[in-house]
């Protein structure tokens, strides 16, 4: 069954002031203008950029201005959230008694605080700077299906996307002061999750689907993009699904699609009908995900390497 979701990212450096509050007082406005330019596309979840209302401050000035969630930073986003009904990752440096975290606040349609993630791998600077490190990559519910949040240095560490990836996360925001570029393709791939980056500068965030092609990407001349996605989907590989491909286009036609990544000798699957989802067509079929394929390869290694120990004790 289809789960169509708009997402939007917000592209944003930030507007420096006189003083730390002038700064964080521009940004907000230019947040709540972009914003709105985002909502004309009707996204179910709009995400902005690493720290994005203290943007254009030192590190240390970022850490000395953090909130306690929610708050008054929280309470001029959330009131955007509630009066067009969507859903907002909105990054900033969160104060949680004495400790600071550079978190992604989730913000649910109705406006309320529906969760935090904490950046697990600050930088070294960061945490010079009092930062303290997450300790979970946490998997959010929402209406139309299970995300996650990485922030910027988190790209460079797999324990986190493996987290997302094993507690079934279809889409993966990415606030960042830096593109990420082929890691974030890498992600995509590797993981079968689609990517969505918001950058604070301007070499464009992403959209990137799970065979790591880019759907999207914002320019200056566009700083917020959108983009449809059905999270009824999978990624099989090529090797014994292959053939079932066509038996499967003749019972279903449009209600089924498939897009084939050659050389990498894989495939995304998605599923538009209303009476069946790409797990049932899987399964009618007799077909296997990339990670159920893998899975049975090394399983079958395995028994083969037993196999070969076993001859050579009885020899």
């Amino acid at each position: 069954m289809a789960k169509h979701v708009r997402v939007a990212t917000v592209t944003f450096r930030g507007i420096r002031g006189e003083t730390a509050g002038e700064t964080i007082e521009n940004n907000i406005k230019e947040i709540l203008r972009l914003l709105n330019v985002a909502v004309l596309d009707k996204p179910d979840v709009i995400c902005l950029p690493e720290c994005s209302p203290f943007l254009g401050l030192s590190i240390e000035e970022m850490v000395g201005n953090a909130e306690e969630t929610p708050g008054a930073l929280f309470a001029r986003v959330s009131s955007f959230a509630r009066e067009n009904r969507v859903h907002v990752v909105f990054p900033m440096m969160r104060r949680e008694g004495c400790k600071v975290y550079n978190s992604a606040v989730l913000i649910g349609r109705d406006g309320e605080y529906a969760g935090s993630y904490d950046k697990i791998h600050p930088t070294i600077w960061e945490i010079e700077a009092g930062v303290t490190p997450g300790v979970e990559a946490k998997a959010f519910e929402l209406d139309f299906g299970r995300i996650g949040v990485a922030i910027c240095f988190d790209l460079n560490f797999e324990d986190v996307i493996k987290s997302l990836a094993g507690n079934r996360v279809k889409i993966v925001f990415f606030p960042s002061m830096y593109p990420g570029g082929l890691q974030l393709k890498t992600w995509a791939f590797n993981h079968g999750v689609y990517m969505v980056s918001s950058i604070a500068d301007d070499r464009g965030s992403m959209i990137i689907n799970p065979l790591g092609r880019v759907l999207a990407v914002s320019s200056s001349y566009q700083p917020v993009i959108c983009y449809n996605i059905n999270l009824d989907y999978e990624v099989l590989h090529l090797d014994y699904n292959w053939e079932k491909m066509d038996r499967v286009k003749e019972k279903y036609g449009l209600k089924i699609s498939f897009e084939v990544a050659r050389p990498e000798a894989v495939f995304l699957m998605s599923c538009e009908a209303e009476e069946t989802t790409v797990e049932r067509i899987i399964e009618e079929f007799s077909m296997e995900t990339r990670g159920e394929y893998f899975k049975r390869a090394s399983e079958a290694r395995e028994a083969a390497l037993r196999k070969g120990l076993d001859v050579s004790t009885k020899g």
